[in-house]
């Protein structure tokens, strides 16, 4: 049996801030949180943690990873390597929902699923989405509902794409069809049944979108589009998205020639959209990490590739608290609390009685990673992995 883990003396951001409190850790599970715990006369060993030093954070919710590598815009030599454990654990994520990108064909839902078992095994939460970019969508069990009722890891569809000329270029009520498939699914499974959307730069941008949910019964908030500070364009179509009570995400993995081609850097659209109104709980960060970051000319022609990164996820929540005076709560929450309530996972990305024991400490002089514990298991301790994957 585990030892209790019995963390002192921490500043809890839950994400909202608490003051200094203690936290116990029993399982995989938060015992209590609160003050002057003495667990002496527990039969069980404790392991005792001193964060006084530190803010105690959630596990970070990375809400989109290419588990088993993306791309392959420019032929089968720039296929992206596949994620690993130490990828997310170095950068806090201790959730994580594995997608399929522009290649369903070399990537499979199958290879997919396995990498996010693999993954759960080694020390992380895994979910997927079944799809891909293209509509209609690759599944496993032959059709969307059925692949959110009868696999657990399976909580959404995605990420379809949109606006982008490596899309399926799908009609509306081909859109239509998959949001009310994810609905259905996501009810009778008690899922979530989000549609993620990869958002192109095309001159459409959220229409199809806005065009699917008019006439019918479905919401703005079941669509969940990525990648929305693309260009400024997006971006401000993204704010005016939310402003209407849609959720919008912002992706942190980027390229300097996409910096200096228009897109506005993670960190500085979530405190935009911030100081715009919008509620925290409807702004997410996510990494995309391990996809390819295609650099295209305006004729389509491809540039140049590089490879997202998980660990710029918590990279770029740090930079909003640090250059562009958002709250630690508010950045916070932004990779924890509000991807997790949007995915419906319940019992992650908050410190509280019965969570998940998914906590990342933090130095307080500089907000760097110190420690991360995921499920209860203690994977980096001191800025160091103890835990590794498999074959690193």
């Amino acid at each position: 049996m585990n030892a209790i883990i019995l963390i002192k003396n921490a500043e809890l951001i839950a994400p909202l801030s608490l003051g200094r409190q203690d936290v116990v850790i029993a399982g995989s599970k938060i015992a209590a949180i609160g003050t002057n715990f003495n667990l002496a006369s527990s039969n069980l060993p404790v392991q005792v943690i001193n964060a006084t030093d530190c803010y105690l954070t959630p596990g970070f919710v990375d809400s989109l990873v290419h588990f088993i590598g993306g791309g392959g815009e420019g032929g089968f030599a720039t296929r992206t390597p596949e994620m690993q454990l130490t990828d997310a654990t170095l950068g806090g994520v201790t959730t994580a929902v594995g997608v399929l990108g522009t290649d369903a064909t070399t990537r499979t839902l199958t290879n997919l699923l396995a990498k996010a078992h693999a993954l759960e095994s080694e020390g992380i939460t895994t979910f997927c989405h079944t799809g891909s970019y293209e509509i209609p969508c690759r599944t496993l069990m032959g059709n969307i509902t059925d692949d959110l009722i009868l696999i657990d890891k399976f909580i959404g569809v995605g990420e379809i794409a949109i606006s982008d000329h490596r899309s399926s270029q799908p009609t509306t009520d081909e859109i239509r069809k998959v949001a009310a498939a994810a609905r259905v699914g996501g009810i009778l499974a008690g899922k979530s049944g989000v549609v993620s959307v990869h958002m192109g730069a095309g001159e459409r941008i959220l229409q199809p979108i806005y065009q699917a949910v008019a006439g019918t019964e479905l919401k703005l908030k079941q669509f969940y589009p990525t990648h929305m500070n693309r260009n400024r364009r997006v971006f401000e179509a993204g704010l005016e998205f939310a402003l209407k009570g849609g959720v919008i995400d912002f992706t942190t993995s980027t390229t300097e020639f996409d910096l200096k081609h228009g897109e506005v850097a993670a960190a500085a659209a979530l405190a935009e959209a911030l100081q715009h109104g919008i509620n925290i709980m409807q702004l997410t960060l996510s990494s995309d990490g391990n996809a390819s970051l295609p650099i295209y000319d305006d004729e389509g022609e491809l540039l140049g590739l590089q490879v997202g990164s998980v660990q710029s996820l918590y990279q770029a929540a740090r930079d909003a608290v640090m250059q562009h005076k958002v709250s630690l709560s508010d950045a916070i929450c932004s990779i924890s609390a509000s991807p997790a309530a949007i995915l419906g996972l319940k019992h992650k990305g908050r410190v509280a009685e019965n969570c998940d024991a998914d906590i990342v400490l933090l130095h307080k002089d500089n907000l760097q990673i110190r420690d991360v514990i995921g499920k209860g298991t203690l994977l980096v301790q001191q800025g160091n992995a103890i835990v590794k994957g498999t074959f690193e």
